[in-house]
C-alpha cells in the first residue's frame, strides 16, 4: 500500500499519478502465485480505522508499505495500525527512504523487513521465505533485505536487475485507475498513462537521490517489450498518451531509435512525452521521436547562474540549454522544463539569474521547484552538517542560508511564475498554442 504526505505539506499538491514501483512488485508477487491486493491510499485516503477494518477482514501474511521521506511519519502510523489488529503480519516496506535509511525503518518494532533497492526479485523471495516458515537466519541471507537477527541490524545489497524484461508488466488492474486524473497539459489526447522505462543513472547530480535506489549503471526495457506494454495500455485502458517517467530517455540513442521505428511501424496511435538531459539529443534523433509521435520533451534545467550549475555537478551548460531548446523549437516539439530555487550557496542575484534564463528560453512549460534537501543526496549531507534549515521534518531538511529562507523563495516562486506568464513572449506563444480566448481566461482566472 501506499501512504499519503501529511496534509500541510508541499508534496500534497503534486500530480497524482499511479504508483508504478508498487504495482511493478505486485505483479511479480502475482506471479510467483501469490494472492495480492493494492490499497493505494495517496489517493483511497483511508483512516486508521478504516485500514484496520481492511487489515481484519483480508487478514493478510504479509502488508507492504511504499514510504518516502515526507511519508515516514504516516508509514509507521500505518504499520502500528496493521499490528493492532493483526499481530502476526509481517510489515515489509520499501520505496526511497528505506532503501538509504533502513535502521530508521527497523528501530520500530513494527516494522519487520525492509526492501532495499528494486523490490520485485527481492519481495517475492522474502515472500516465499514468510510463507514457508523459513528461519530468521535465512531471511537475513536475503540480497536487498534489512532486517533484525541476533541484536543488530543486518543488511544486504540489492543485487539489480540486470534483464529488466524479465519483469511482467505493472499490475495496473489491482490500481484504481478511474480515480487517476489521466489527462496532461503536455499533450493534446486523453486519457494519458505513464510508463517507467529506464532505471539507474550514470551521472552525478548533488540534488539527486536516484543512484541510491536504481544504481549508476543504466538498464531498460527492451524497444518491443516496451511497445508491447503500450499495446496492452491502448488496448486494456484506452490510451492514447504515454508519459514517459524517469531520467535520461534518450541515453541509448541506438535503443531510442528503434523503438521509434518499431512505434512507427505499429498500429498504434498514441503521443507522447519523455524526460531527458540537453546533452542527450540530436536533430536527427528529434526527427525520429518527432514522426513517432513524441510531441513534448521534459528538461531539468535547474539554474540560470553558470556556477550553481557547477555546484548541482549537472555537467551541462546553459549554452547547451539554449542549443538544444533551438533545436526542438526547429523541430516542432514542444518544452517543458524544471528550475531549482534556494540551493545551499545560492544569492539572490543567482535567483534573479535564473528566472532570466526562464524568460530567454521560453519553453512551452515551466516549474520553479523550491529545493527541500532529503536523504540520498550529496547536498543533504551539506545541509545538515553546516545547519543550513530553518525546519526539518523528520528527515526532510527546508533550507535557510543568509540569503534566503523557506517562506521568501516561495514568495519569489510565485513572482517568478508571474513574470514568465506574463512576459510577451510566453503569452504569444501560449496564444499560438491554445487561442486567445482560453490564454485571456486563464490569465484573468490567476489575477
Amino acid at each position: 500500500m501506499t501512504t499519503a504526505p501529511p496534509k500541510d505539506s508541499p508534496w500534497i499538491f503534486g500530480r497524482k499519478l499511479p504508483p508504478l514501483g508498487l504495482a511493478y512488485v505486485a505483479a511479480s508477487l502475482e506471479n510467483a502465485g501469490f494472492k495480492v491486493k493494492i490499497i493505494d491510499n495517496y489517493m483511497l485516503k483511508m483512516t486508521d480505522d478504516h485500514i484496520k477494518s481492511e487489515v481484519k477482514r483480508l487478514k493478510p501474511e504479509i502488508v507492504g508499505i511504499t514510504c518516502g521521506s515526507v511519508t515516514y511519519q504516516q508509514c509507521i502510523i500505518t504499520a502500528k495500525a496493521v499490528k493492532d489488529v493483526l499481530p502476526s503480519c509481517k510489515i515489509v516496506v520499501g520505496g526511497w527512504h528505506p532503501s538509504y535509511m533502513p535502521e530508521t525503518m527497523l528501530q520500530h518494532s513494527e516494522i519487520d523487513y525492509v526492501i532495499m533497492g528494486e523490490g520485485e526479485r527481492a519481495v517475492v523471495e522474502l515472500a516465499n521465505s514468510i510463507t514457508e516458515g523459513a528461519d530468521i537466519s535465512t531471511i537475513a541471507k536475503i540480497a536487498g533485505v534489512a532486517c533484525r537477527y541476533n541484536g543488530k541490524i543486518v543488511k544486504n545489497s540489492s543485487l539489480p536487475i540486470t534483464e529488466l524484461d524479465d519483469i511482467p508488466f505493472p499490475a495496473r488492474h489491482l490500481l484504481p485507475m478511474d480515480l487517476y486524473l489521466r489527462k496532461m497539459e503536455f499533450l493534446s489526447v486523453n486519457p494519458v498513462d505513464t510508463m517507467n522505462v529506464i532505471r539507474g543513472c550514470p551521472y552525478n547530480c548533488a540534488f539527486c537521490d536516484t543512484k541510491g535506489l536504481w544504481g549508476s549503471k543504466c538498464r531498460s526495457f527492451s524497444p518491443s517489450r516496451i511497445v508491447e506494454e503500450i499495446d496492452q495500455l491502448v488496448n486494456n485502458y484506452g490510451t492514447r498518451g504515454i508519459y514517459f517517467i524517469g531520467d535520461n530517455f534518450t541515453i541509448n540513442k541506438k535503443k531510442t531509435t528503434e523503438f521509434c521505428d518499431l512505434l512507427k511501424r505499429s498500429s498504434l496511435d498514441v503521443e507522447w512525452i519523455c524526460d531527458t538531459r540537453v546533452d542527450l539529443i540530436s536533430r536527427d534523433l528529434l526527427r525520429e521521436m518527432r514522426d513517432a509521435g513524441c510531441r513534448t520533451i521534459w528538461f531539468g534545467v535547474e539554474s540560470g547562474s553558470p556556477h550553481i550549475l557547477k555546484k548541482l555537478n549537472k555537467g551541462v551548460s546553459i549554452e547547451q540549454t539554449i542549443r538544444t531548446f533551438k533545436l526542438c523549437r526547429e523541430e516542432e516539439i514542444q518544452i517543458s522544463c524544471s528550475m531549482m530555487l534556494g540551493i545551499p550557496g545560492e544569492t539572490v542575484d543567482d535567483l534573479k539569474a535564473t528566472s532570466n534564463l526562464a524568460k530567454k528560453l521560453n519553453p512551452d512549460w515551466i516549474h520553479f521547484n523550491i529545493f527541500v534537501a532529503y536523504p540520498g543526496s550529496s547536498l543533504y549531507s551539506e545541509v545538515l552538517k553546516n545547519g543550513l534549515y530553518d525546519r526539518l521534518e523528520d528527515f526532510v531538511a527546508y533550507v535557510k542560508t543568509n540569503e534566503f529562507d523557506y517562506e521568501m523563495l516561495l514568495k519569489l516562486q510565485r513572482k517568478f511564475l508571474r513574470d514568465f506568464h506574463r512576459s510577451p513572449r510566453s503569452i504569444f506563444r501560449k496564444i499560438r498554442r491554445d487561442g486567445f480566448l482560453k490564454v485571456l481566461r486563464r490569465n484573468l482566472l490567476n489575477d
